[in-house]
């Protein structure tokens, strides 16, 4: 007999709230058939509404909070809360460690079958609010007026928003500041269906160090209309400001930047720093959105790389040379191979920046470079990975057990991936030894390791 959901769509029912998915929805299960809903929190009692009803799940929407978690805190205007990436705003931060931490403990177990690995207490933010240091804001029209903010979730409808409650402040009063002055002056927005107008997106970028602030105005055209008046406008409003771009992406594509940048006024480049390493920071340089906790999670992988001064370190997936140049303060001589070419040239730009003359940076996919200088004789006593959340590639994974250096340090946006991996490396000859996790991202589900894996004796 065909076992069929004990739910149908546009049910409306009363569940009880069991857990959070790894990208925050409630789970509530009706006779062991787990629904899926949105903005619902462990231990709540909701009344809901079925969405979607498969086999062998469901999704749901959160009508009511009956009994609410004492995590829960108050819901902010819908536009920012539901629409500005802030997936967890509605639960007490107090209440996001906990999940983030939770999430990090049981996927070492269930994927990585790692259930005695210590895990240390997440880290957390003082102050979990305004820690962005970069904004990408899509820009359109709706009844006529020139509008900017977030996407919808899973569409391309734009949500005017002035503020965002995990940008900078600075930010914020920018892209204010732009969105205002292109209205004022008539310049039409991109319409996305038609390929036509003028202003796709508003960035900016911001040291939150040095104070210093970028504006780069993406158009669909090459010409941009008073671009003049608008750089006037913006040196008189934002004092600040240090460097004003205009970036043009004349495709048709989802992609925010093209390939053409003009400097409108001041310079090519800010700076910020992270700890006590400089970085200059262009429109297209890749930069850690979160630097104070950037900071956290580097001197957490210096102090499990333990470095006394002699040792070599290759660092994969080096970017712009962050963890590279942090690494090099300690280490003899440290490698840093990435893929991207722009990073390589930043990170060598960053190493000169600072005087770091035993950094050296190669181009190239980590798992290809790596078994080359392996096959050369460059032997790692540390090795250091930060891959994408995708993970490591199964090709670098094994060179490391071929290579066996003594300590891997693996610094990880996904504890999924992160969990697989270690596996990988278990299974090879190492132990993990212990797991750090950092909050990055306040108010996303997103949260980092980074972890201490040493060759076995």
């Amino acid at each position: 007999m065909k076992k069929t959901a004990p739910v149908a769509k546009n049910d409306y029912i009363e569940v009880q709230v069991e857990d959070l998915t790894h990208d925050g929805a409630g789970v509530a299960k009706v006779d062991g058939y787990p629904l899926f809903i949105p903005n619902a929190l462990p231990g709540e009692k909701a009344k809901i509404k079925v969405l979607k009803a498969n086999k062998g799940y469901g999704f749901a929407r959160l009508m009511e909070v009956v009994e609410p978690s004492p995590y829960r805190t108050a819901i902010l205007p819908e536009d920012v809360s539901k629409y500005g990436g802030c997936q967890l705003q509605h639960m007490s931060y107090e209440g996001q460690l906990h999940f983030k931490e939770k999430q990090v403990r049981e996927v070492l177990k269930r994927i990585g079958n790692l259930s005695d690995v210590k895990v240390h207490p997440i880290i957390g933010m003082d102050e979990p609010f305004h820690y962005r240091n970069k904004a990408q804001v899509p820009v359109g029209e709706k009844d006529g007026k020139l509008i900017a903010g977030f996407f919808k979730p899973r569409s391309h409808e734009i949500v005017d928003a002035d503020e965002s409650l995990i940008q900078h402040p600075a930010i914020n009063e920018a892209v204010r500041a732009v969105k205002k002055i292109v209205s004022d002056l008539g310049i039409p927005a991109y319409d996305e269906e038609k390929h036509k107008g003028v202003i796709r997106h508003i960035m900016a970028r911001y040291g939150k160090q040095t104070g210093e602030l970028m504006i780069v105005i993406v158009t669909r055209t090459k010409e941009l209309p008073f671009k003049e008046k608008i750089v006037q406008e913006l040196i008189s409003q934002l004092p600040h400001v240090k460097s004003i771009v205009q970036n043009v992406n004349s495709k048709k594509t989802n992609v925010i930047l093209g390939e053409q940048t003009n400097l409108l006024w001041g310079n090519e480049v800010i700076y910020d720093y992270i700890g006590n390493v400089k970085f200059a920071i262009s429109p297209l340089s890749f930069y850690q959105v979160n630097p104070d906790q950037t900071k956290v999670l580097y001197e957490k992988a210096l102090e499990y790389a333990g470095l006394t001064g002699e040792e070599s370190v290759i660092d994969a997936y080096c970017g712009i040379g962050t963890i590279s140049l942090f690494l090099a303060q300690k280490a003899k001589k440290v490698f840093g191979v990435e893929i991207v070419k722009e990073a390589i040239e930043d990170a060598r730009r960053n190493a000169e920046l600072n005087s770091i003359d035993n950094a050296e940076f190669a181009v190239g996919e980590a798992e290809t470079v790596i078994p080359d200088w392996y096959a050369k004789g460059n032997r790692a006593d540390v090795l250091v990975v930060d891959p994408p959340r995708k993970g490591c590639d199964e090709a670098l994974l094994n060179t490391i057990i071929e290579m066996k250096p003594k300590k891997v340090v693996y610094v990880s946006c996904n504890p999924a991936t992160l969990a697989r991996d270690l596996k990988i490396l278990e299974a090879g000859g190492y132990q993990t030894v212990e797991v750090q996790p950092v909050d990055m991202f306040p108010m996303t589900t997103h949260v980092e390791c980074c972890a201490l894996i040493k060759l076995k004796v």
